[in-house]
Order: C-alpha cells, then sequence, then structure tokens
C-alpha cells in the first residue's frame, strides 16, 4: 500500500511543472537597446564634456566625465592594470551565465526576463569601455551639503535597475507561486 502522505520520488516538482517561456532569448534586445542607449551617451560625454569639469544641470546633478579602472565606487581603481582583465572575465562569464538562466526561464516570470537582460547589456556596455579603453567611462554625478555620490553612467544603471528586479522577482515571485500553487513544502 502506497503511503500518499509522503512525496512520489518520481512524480514532477512544482518547479518542473511550470511550462518554460517560449523564445526567452527574444528579450536580448533589451540588452542591445541598453548597449547602444549607453555607449551612444558616453560618446557624447566623452566628446562635449571636458575631463572632471562639472556641468551643473540641477543644483545637486552635474554632467562630470570620469575615467573610471575600478569597479563600482571605483573599487581597485588605484592598482596598476590588471583589475581591467580581472573585471573583464567577470563580464564575460556574467553575460554567459545570465544568458542561460535567461533561457531556462519559467513562463510566468516576466520581471526575471527584463531584468536579465538589463544586467547583461549594462556589463556589455561597462565591458567595451574597458576592452576599448581601459577604463569605464562615467559622467553622472549627484551629490549634495558638499558629498558626491560616485559618477556613473547608463549601462551602471541598467545593471542596478536590473538587480533591484531581480531581488524583487526572487522574493514576490516565490510568494505568487506560493499563493497560485497552494504553500507545498
Amino acid at each position: 500500500m502506497l503511503d500518499k502522505s509522503t512525496p512520489d520520488a518520481n512524480a514532477p516538482s512544482d518547479e518542473s511543472a511550470r511550462p518554460t517561456m517560449q523564445r526567452p532569448l527574444r528579450w536580448l534586445w533589451l540588452a542591445l537597446a541598453v548597449i547602444v542607449l549607453d555607449l551612444a551617451t558616453k560618446y557624447v560625454a566623452s566628446s562635449q564634456l571636458g575631463y572632471a569639469q562639472p556641468v551643473e544641470v540641477l543644483p545637486f546633478f552635474n554632467l562630470t566625465l570620469l575615467h573610471n579602472t575600478g569597479a563600482a565606487f571605483s573599487f581597485l581603481a588605484t592598482h596598476p592594470g590588471w583589475q581591467r582583465w580581472f573585471f573583464a572575465i567577470i563580464a564575460i562569464g556574467a553575460t554567459v551565465g545570465l544568458t542561460i538562466w535567461l533561457t531556462r526561464i519559467k513562463h510566468d516570470e516576466k520581471l526575471l526576463a527584463i531584468a536579465l537582460p538589463l544586467i547583461i547589456g549594462g556589463a556589455l556596455g561597462n565591458l567595451y569601455d574597458r576592452l576599448v579603453h581601459g577604463y569605464v567611462v562615467d559622467f553622472l554625478s549627484f551629490h549634495v551639503a558638499g558629498w558626491y555620490y560616485p559618477a556613473f553612467n547608463v549601462a551602471d544603471i541598467a545593471i542596478t535597475l536590473g538587480a533591484v528586479a531581480l531581488i524583487w522577482e526572487s522574493i514576490m515571485g516565490e510568494r505568487r507561486r506560493k499563493k497560485t500553487h497552494g504553500n507545498v513544502s
């Protein structure tokens, strides 16, 4: 006699029963849009702004051309150059990993389908800068009361929005699935 209180090892799990998204790579158009917008704005900033010469747009926002040889918040920027290749390898690895993940997303994970290409596009936009220039072009500078937030660019915005969406989907998506399919533990 079969005990119905224990799950059947051969029965499909709740996760595998959910259908995968049809043509998930179509979302890569978003990554391409991020790359084009990022490189276009960096080109304009590099051609129109003097290096480290702020142009006030609003009392709390300047356009300031800066070159970042490090990562976020200029992490490792003072090192002799090995970090260029280190961050390039990370960007390539992340892009490959996120693209593979994108091919496996489920039909109901639309926010994830947006988040992953945003991160991919941002990573590739900054990767281009690292490989071609040896630094990332930053030009968006916010400040208040003499305190300046580190300058950033469109690729950084895309990465941040993608990361926030990824976190949101990981929290809210799980809650949504539990509510939809019942609390199966």
